[in-house]
């Protein structure tokens, strides 16, 4: 199966944020991944399963490696520990910093304009804390939302 036959996913909005994430995937310094379960949910988009396979996409949106789910866990958004604050290799020290930046992230002007709304992330708001790891480490193949 070749990264063209494979579902995609964007690590964030096309941009430097975006490429610093792929190149994190790639390096293996960010081996996890939060999506807030109401932006899945609004979509249409089930819970993903361990074992499923997606080519990242980087800013020019084409397939740049390919991820394979090791774990997928739906969790409070006040679940998420220091390990895997770290493991999403975004360089935060402890969940505390993690916490910030995805309350900015999720409620980010881009993120209100795609979904219409700005969604309200507290303590109890669900991500899906997602492992995975990399099994394609880099895609030449032309081209066919986490953080």
């Amino acid at each position: 199966m070749t990264a063209d036959d494979l579902p995609t996913l964007a690590l964030a909005f096309p941009g430097p944020e975006r490429d610093r994430g792929v190149e994190a995937v790639i390096s293996g310094r960010k081996t996890a991944m939060t999506a807030l379960a109401e932006i899945l949910e609004r979509a249409g988009e089930p819970v993903p399963q361990a074992g499923r396979r997606y080519a990242v996409l980087d800013s020019d949106d084409r397939p740049a490696v390919v991820i394979e789910l090791t774990e997928v866990r739906v969790i409070p958004f006040r679940e998420v520990d220091d390990r895997f604050a770290r493991d999403e290799g975004r360089g935060y020290a402890d969940a505390e910093e993690w916490a910030a930046a995805h309350r900015d992230f999720f409620s980010s002007e881009p993120m209100t304009e795609l979904l219409g709304y700005t969604p309200a992330v507290d303590d109890d708001a669900l991500v899906v804390a997602e492992r995975f790891r990399v099994v394609d480490p880099g895609t030449d193949t032309p081209a066919s939302g986490r953080h």
